[in-house]
């Protein structure tokens, strides 16, 4: 019998036709995606933000991202996978809340990342808000000592805000309290965000290199990534808001004069070449305000590319 009909279409599963994986403790990965949907509410009208619907609407979009993963992508100089047949790309599903623990998903978010690490895979993961790379980041110890690189409009410095103190405003002040963290590069600052000039003073106390949108602008990626040491375990933190909103416009506090995707991608290429990264998220990401053309999410996805293009490329998995 003539087939005249094809099932009705069905949203991805994973992100970018990568093959499910749930069992953590028996993982076997190269490059591992994980979902953290929620952060640390600071009331309880935001415990559920636009934010904790990205990590789904990523996957949904898979084939906006990538329209055919063996087909030829100029940004990473072949495939997806680089015609890899033994590199092993998996999404672990998402982190979230259990109603009856409060919290107690940043426990299970750092013993995720935790597990994918000794499977020996680099863990991308899709945020919610900024609040989750702060468990995220508590998994890397075992890298020490880890060179944190945030992309962002805003500083996030903040210790605690409404007694909160591990939520969307704080994960760089928490990074620079965890003893495998030497050196933070912040790069992309502009406009207003929730930091003070109190914040701003105990950053640079610290020792943070701090790079505004408008310098790196002036001197380009190239000078900054001369700045940042080589040799390094990178873990890069990119925050939707502190690219330029003509990009990525789905944020919450879209500010001009942005990092450009092809500073973005310079910035990728960049680490990948001068050390190894060894984690990525992707944060800050409002799904509701992507409905035009779902630009923010397509080039969120289009960063993950280049990640995973460009590391295989330089070895990473070669004698695993």
């Amino acid at each position: 019998m003539e087939q005249l009909t094809v099932p009705p279409r069905a949203a991805h599963k994973t992100l970018l036709y990568s093959e499910p994986a749930r069992d953590l403790e028996n993982l076997e990965a190269d490059i591992a995606i994980l979902g953290m949907p929620f952060g640390a509410a600071y009331s309880p009208r935001s415990f559920t933000n636009d934010q904790s619907h990205t990590p789904q609407t990523m996957r949904d979009i898979s084939d906006r991202i990538v329209r055919e993963p063996d087909h030829y992508d100029f940004d990473i100089d072949g495939p997806l996978l680089q015609g890899r047949e033994d590199i092993r790309f998996v999404d672990c599903g998402d982190v979230l809340p259990d109603l009856g623990k409060p919290g107690d998903h940043y426990r299970k978010a750092e013993l995720a990342v935790r597990q994918i690490l000794k499977a020996g895979a680099l863990p991308i993961v899709l945020g919610g808000d900024h609040g989750i790379t702060t468990p995220i980041l508590r998994a890397f110890d075992s890298l020490a000592p880890i060179t944190l690189v945030h992309v962002d409009a805003h500083l996030d410095w903040r210790d605690e805000v409404d007694g909160i103190k591990e939520g969307l405003s704080s994960p760089i002040r928490r990074a620079s309290e965890m003893a495998h963290v030497k050196d933070i590069v912040q790069i992309g600052l502009r406009a207003q965000g929730s930091a003070r000039t109190e914040e701003y003073e105990a950053a640079k106390a610290y020792g943070a290199q701090i790079v505004s949108a408008y310098e790196l602008h002036e001197v380009g990626m190239k000078a900054i990534l001369d700045r940042i040491p080589d040799g390094g375990n990178y873990y890069l933190s990119i925050d939707a808001d502190g690219i330029d909103p003509s990009i990525m416009p789905a944020v919450a506090g879209p500010a001009p004069g942005g990092v450009t995707y092809v500073q973005a991608r310079q910035l990728i290429h960049g680490l990948v070449k001068k050390g190894r990264v060894v984690g990525m998220d992707i944060v800050e990401i409002q799904p509701g305000k992507d409905l035009a053309c779902q630009l923010t999410c397509v080039t969120a996805g289009r960063f993950i590319v280049n990640l995973i293009g460009s590391t295989i490329r330089a070895g990473y998995f070669d004698h695993k």
